[in-house]
């Protein structure tokens, strides 16, 4: 109760402090092509020094062009720009009435900028802001056809494996947003969420490396936020895509719009059939009394998947500055996946003592319902706003595996005494809810107040009904107890947070605070046991920019951290890979945290963007995969929280403006992790250096097509008991204009080499174990896009950067 008492005295507290700030004249406008009044986003607008053109404030256009920001009264000379365009200057004054508004401010061409940049196609890959990067992925050539992991893959910092796992600057822990909000999508790892959506649907992708409070505190390593699709243009316009890629990889999509005065309406579909193939191959060497020493596995297998993703809404525009919006999305997804295993005992002296044929059938339905509304309100033209939101999402599964294993001896003749059958039935489902509410208000010249609050209350249930039972048992399969169960798991959070931002001179700072009470329970059928875990914390941010001129800035932050353990990381649920390895949830897992820290430096010139990163991450109660040897030589891998674990890195980004017609992006990320589980087991510690390193490059063959190519290293990852291997691959596409602009024809081949898999290597007192699995990576895709009634599509854009020096934060300046 005290602590409900205190966070009501604190939002009354913040929003008498709200009321005494004091008003400022207020600047709005908006900013559009001349030559065809299309709506112009991320222009620079600045107030200037008469006396020397130095900088006093600004602001960047939005989507829809349109821009507000706040400014001192006095005399100021008034710019406008963006890449491509002439410049706009007008003299203005300040403080004779509360608000200035511009109207429509048309900028014209600029010819020569025109034949060398824009025509030619080569744009900023991303935009930089205080806590995060956007990446413009629409004009990505490389994903085209692929999935919303494929996608990922391609982008700089981002390391995708074949097991679906994500990294950030070689870290994981990714926090996965879609438009902004947690997903809830059909799935035990992020891999099966993100396989759901078409890299096509997707608009943008924010990398947030280091959140500020105004984020959830979910997340160690990061945010990665994907931005769906949505036109905003009037009338009625769209876009069609369709892409057939080698192996049997057919997908295909339609967006589509209608805006008017008041209203936008959206509509989108995608469709994918994929078939994609994948292997493996492991050995394991021990020592156990009564068992070959060597266990060597080799893994072929098969998977079949259709996905339909449909998706639409409305934006209603109630009054001037309130919009009220609706949307509804559903996703369907069927998949068939098939492996045949062969494990083989092998003695000491090189000879097969028996071998294990395993037949694995696994067929799954999912369904995934999701809607919400959205109420957003400017309530003055000073900049002051308030937005609001619910959504709610519902997602089931049912997913039932077969199995059919063989039993040989060394001179390759069956034992029919040894032939099993197993079963096991599989159903998962969730709801999730999450009701948000964020303030805004603008005071100074420069500063602005944050203040929300966000609850989120999820309920997942999972469980497993496994039989067994020999080829001659006319009964079938009989219900194995000791694999059988079914785990409910229900978690609540409860967050508020407060960021005071500000820019004095050159010294832009920003502050804050987000506090967060999260109660879980979790229940076993079975058992009948009830585990809760009620906890509240607090996660401060802090960033601190310096400008040293025009693209070329300091920065240096500070956030704390929280991972919260999930379903698939608690249900004791034993997951049946075959008889020699087994996989177990831990109920007692205990959420991870994170002090992470960043210095950085930025400096643009015309032709080339420099930036360097140096971090540092400290954690605690770390989550772990440890994998522990049984006396029957079983491998049961679960997860418990190691002590801690440090990492150090720097990280280098340089965006080379080689000509008009090429552009190329360099990133390297260089760190070193120790990670400390001595509380788990003696010698259940490591550490390691490694680094990872990512070319992109962009080609323009005037009056042909574009060219675009990527390769990529990561090197080794430090786990307890080993790491996982390193691992290179290099992606080439091309695309080509058609039917006088309105049609996109693109081909790309990934993994060229066939080199990307993911190997791990496994060290314990007991045993040692490699391990090697490859999904089929080296894909060819063929795509078309098309567009009609006006749909403007990002590669259409002229492209922009951020000036970080001139807007600290963002638009916010």
């Amino acid at each position: 109760m005290v602590r409900y008492r205190l966070l009501i005295l604190f939002i009354l507290s913040f929003f008498r402090f709200l009321v005494l700030q004091a008003q400022e004249v207020s600047l709005k406008g908006k900013i559009a092509d001349g030559s065809n009044e299309q709506p112009l986003e991320f222009a620079n607008i600045a107030l200037l020094n008469p006396a020397d053109s130095t900088l006093v404030t600004g602001g960047m256009s939005d989507l829809d062009g349109t821009f507000s920001f706040v400014g001192k009264p006095g005399e100021y000379l008034f710019r406008v720009g963006f890449i491509g365009y002439k410049d706009f200057f007008e003299k203005i004054r300040l403080g004779d009435r509360p608000s200035m508004n511009f109207g429509t401010i048309k900028l014209q061409p600029d010819a020569q900028n025109l034949n060398e940049v824009i025509v030619e196609g080569v744009t900023s890959m991303f935009v930089s802001d205080i806590d995060k990067r956007t990446y413009n992925v629409e004009n990505n050539i490389l994903a085209e056809g692929a999935t919303a992991a494929e996608l990922l893959a391609t982008l700089p910092s981002i390391q995708v494996d074949d097991e679906g796992g994500i990294s950030l600057r070689g870290s994981g822990n990714i926090l996965i947003y879609i438009n902004g909000r947690p997903s809830n999508l059909s799935g035990d790892d992020v891999e099966s969420i993100l396989s759901q959506f078409p890299a096509s649907s997707i608009k943008e992708v924010e990398l947030i490396t280091n959140p500020s409070s105004r984020y959830d505190a979910a997340g160690v390593g990061g945010i990665i936020n994907i931005i769906l699709k949505k036109n905003i243009a009037t009338g009625v316009n769209g876009q069609l895509n369709a892409s057939i890629g080698t192996r049997d990889k057919y997908q295909a999509g339609i967006n589509l719009n209608y805006g008017k005065k008041n209203a936008n309406y959206f509509f989108s579909y995608n469709w994918q059939d994929r078939r994609e193939i994948e292997s493996g191959k492991g050995t394991r060497t021990t020592n156990l009394e009564g068992f070959s020493p060597v266990l060597d596995q080799n893994q072929d297998g098969l998977e079949f998947e259709k996905n339909h993703l449909v998706r639409g809404g409305v934006d209603f525009s109630l009054k001037p500055g309130k919009t009220l919006g609706l949307y509804f999305q559903g996703n369907f997804d069927d998949e068939i996946e098939f492996a045949d295993v062969n494990q083989r005992n092998i003695s000491s002296a090189r000879v097969i003592d028996s071998t294990f044929f395993r037949r694995n059938e696994e067929y799954s339905v999912s369904s995934n319902y999701e809607g919400g509304l959205s109420y957003n309100w400017e309530i003055d033209s000073l900049g002051q706003k308030l937005f609001t939101s619910f959504t709610y999402s519902y997602d089931e599964r049912s997913q039932d595996e077969y199995y059919e294993q063989q039993f040989f001896y060394g001179d390759g003749k069956e034992d029919p005494s040894k032939r099993i059958i197993q079963t096991n039935n599989r159903p998962r489902t969730s709801g999730l809810y999450v009701a948000q509410m964020d303030y805004e208000k603008p005071f100074g010249q420069n500063g602005k107040i944050e203040s929300g609050l966000k609850g989120t209350f999820g309920n997942w249930n999972s469980s497993q009904v496994f039989a067994q039972g020999d080829i001659s048992n006319e009964f079938g399969p009989v219900v194995v107890d000791s694999l059988t169960e079914s785990y409910d798991f229900t978690e609540n959070v409860y967050a508020a947070y407060f960021t005071f931002k500000n820019k004095h001179n050159k010294l832009g700072y920003q502050l804050g605070v987000r506090g967060e009470y999260t109660e879980t329970l979790g229940i076993t059928e079975k058992r009948n046991e009830e585990i809760p875990n009620n906890y509240f914390n607090l996660f401060p941010s802090a960033y601190l920019t310096y400008s040293l001129g025009e693209e070329n800035e300091l920065s240096l932050n500070y956030s704390r951290r929280i991972s919260r353990p999930s379903i698939r990381d608690l249900a004791p649920i034993y997951q049946v890979n075959d008889q020699y390895n087994l996989n177990i949830g831990n109920p007692y897992l205990q959420p991870e945290f994170t002090d992470s820290y960043e210095f950085g430096y930025m400096k643009g010139w015309d032709r080339y963007l420099f930036n360097a990163t140096v971090y540092h991450r400290y954690s605690t109660d770390v989550q772990t995969r440890i994998t522990y040897l049984t006396d029957n030589n079983v491998a049961i891998t679960t997860r418990e929280n190691a002590d801690t674990q440090a990492s150090s890195g720097f990280e280098l980004i340089n965006q080379f403006q080689v000509s008009g017609n090429f552009d190329a992006t360099l990133t390297g990320n260089f760190f070193y992790s120790k990670v400390n589980g001595e509380n788990i087991e003696e010698g259940f510690s490591n550490e390691n250096f490694s680094w990872t390193v990512s070319l992109l490059g962009n080609m323009i063959i005037p009056k042909w097509f574009s060219i675009q190519f990527q390769g990529n290293y990561r090197g080794p990852i430090v786990q307890p008991q080993g790491q996982i291997e390193p691992q290179w691959s290099i992606n080439l596409g091309m695309r080509r204009e058609v039917l006088s602009g309105k049609g996109t024809l693109s081909l790309n081949v990934t993994d060229i080499f066939n080199t990307r898999n993911f190997r791990t290597t496994t060290e314990d007192p007991r045993f040692t174990q490699t391990r090697t699995f490859q999904r089929e990576t080296r894909i060819g895709t063929l795509s078309f896009t098309y567009r009609f009634g006006g749909f403007k599509d990002k590669r259409e854009d002229r492209g922009s950067r951020r000036e970080g020096g001139d807007n600290f934060g963002g638009d916010d300046f």
